[in-house]
């Protein structure tokens, strides 16, 4: 474990909500969408009105067992919601249905790479539960705010609560743990994980363990930074926190266990309240729904469904002899994976496919705010152009600039190359003339590289591109210069 200090260890366990992408709400009809006016999206059900009763989406335990399975958890058959009851003003019904002890998904886990690290994250529980409304401060904060005012659009939103162990001893592995889920839940296509939305939220515990402390992990006094919204911000709160706790126990302070909030701007955590056990909820089973019974055909079903994973994808790319680092950054968007399949299709030479892809592509994608799923470039066109790099009839630099105008017009490669006239000159008898006219006109120059001035090739090879505007093979021309200057 990284240490924090000369004899305290860092225990993080991270606590993930994700939105389903579903049409409705979990337990209503209302619509389950972003950015509608405040309380427009709400019924008698997610108001909490009396006699309204809640009716469970099928489609958001379906979203929810295909998370679940993806991380290899355990499927309990029969499953139970209950009451989560505290007092909070965005919460109508004055609680919260959720799972308790009866989650539906336990013990799974997932793989994580953090530098030279490679370590297993347990997952303790998945569970389902309804979302709360959401405050709008009347200010920059709540401190400076002047009133909140309630939109309860989003009370009744289908979440899974993503629940660790506290197996990960450093900011780097806990962002590595965010960005593993984040892209095996993307595959899955459960929910859009926009934290800036917050369709992905996360608690961070953390806790400084003594060297030699052979205890339960319970037993530290534990802090637990609420709804940190982008993975960057979840490394600053935790390295914030560790730091804030190490220099108190450095000065004989004790670590309150409490819950923390995170200042974006400041990048250090605040105190919210004292740390509320689950004691202190008072949980009950929820008499309004019976409990969730699944068989095992519908959940083989439903893991027949699942897609190719990330970590399949990493051994079938280092198979077909993708570059290591070339595979972290493709199994990271699956619509990149789609491109590099279909381009594949068309062209053979992998590794030329992804350098062209994480490059170029990349660059005009990002710089239009695409993704490779709406590229005006598809993957036949890429593997047209590629052809022509290859069999030499365009240069590298060739294909670069005509990639863009590809991109910019949306014309085919053949269309563009005929009508700009961009063929590579690769005839001996042409360029043999532009090669001598150059030796002739820079007579010392050429004098420099037979005295043993090697570099001054590339001048000459330069003046021959720039009089054929860098359509000259620069193989052929580099050729025909050794030729007439060593003889």
């Amino acid at each position: 474990m990284e240490m924090a200090g000369p004899s305290y260890e860092v225990v993080v366990g991270l606590e993930v909500h994700v939105e389903l992408k579903t049409h409705s709400k979990m337990f209503c009809g209302c619509a389950n969408s972003f950015g509608a006016e405040p309380n427009t999206n709400t019924c008698p059900v997610c108001l909490g009105m009396p006699g309204s009763l809640p009716v469970l989406n099928q489609e958001a335990v379906r979203l929810a067992v295909s998370a679940a399975l993806a991380f290899n958890c355990t499927i309990r058959q029969r499953s139970r919601f209950d009451r989560k009851q505290y007092f909070y003003p965005d919460l109508p019904k004055a609680y919260q249905i959720s799972q308790y002890d009866a989650p539906f998904a336990e013990w799974g886990s997932v793989a994580i790479r953090s530098g030279a690290t490679r370590r297993t994250v347990r997952i303790r529980r998945i569970h389902m539960e309804e979302d709360a409304g959401k405050l709008n401060h009347l200010g920059q904060n709540l401190q400076s705010s002047a009133g909140s005012l309630v939109d309860l659009n989003r009370a009744g939103v289908p979440l899974i609560e993503i629940v660790s162990e506290p197996d990960m001893s450093s900011a780097d592995e806990a962002r590595a743990y965010l960005n593993e889920l984040r892209t095996v839940l993307s595959y899955v296509g459960v929910s859009d994980l926009r934290m800036e939305e917050g369709s992905m939220r996360c608690d961070a515990n953390v806790s400084l363990k003594p060297a030699g402390f052979t205890g339960s992990l319970e037993d530290l006094p534990r802090v637990e930074i609420k709804n940190v919204n982008s993975l960057r911000n979840v490394g600053r709160a935790i390295e914030y926190e560790v730091e804030r706790q190490s220099r108190r126990l450095a000065a004989g302070e004790a670590i309150l266990k409490e819950t923390r909030g995170f200042n974006d701007a400041s990048g250090r955590t605040y105190s919210q309240r004292s740390k509320e056990e689950a004691n202190d909820y008072r949980y009950f089973p929820e008499p309004d729904l019976p409990p969730l019974v699944l068989s095992e055909e519908w959940i083989a079903d439903v893991r027949a469904g699942l897609p190719t994973l990330p970590d399949a994808w990493r051994t079938r790319l280092g198979a077909m002899g993708v570059a290591d680092q070339d595979i972290e950054t493709l199994v990271r968007e699956p619509s990149q994976l789609a491109f590099l399949t279909r381009c594949l299709d068309y062209a053979d030479d992998v590794r030329l496919v992804t350098t062209w892809m994480l490059s170029d592509m990349l660059r005009l994608l990002n710089a239009a705010g695409l993704t490779f799923a709406e590229s005006p470039v598809g993957p036949e066109r890429l593997a047209e152009l590629l052809h022509l790099i290859e069999d030499g009839t365009l240069s590298g630099r060739m294909g670069k600039e005509l990639l863009e105008k590809m991109f910019a017009s949306g014309e085919s490669t053949k269309t563009l190359v005929d009508k700009l006239g961009m063929a590579q000159i690769t005839d001996d008898r042409v360029l043999s003339e532009k090669v001598a006219a150059v030796i002739a006109d820079h007579a010392k120059v050429v004098e420099d590289y037979r005295s043993g001035k090697v570099k001054a090739l590339g001048f000459l090879v330069g003046q021959v591109m720039k009089r054929t505007r860098g359509q000259a093979s620069p193989e052929v021309v580099n050729r025909l210069f050794r030729e007439m200057l060593d003889e």
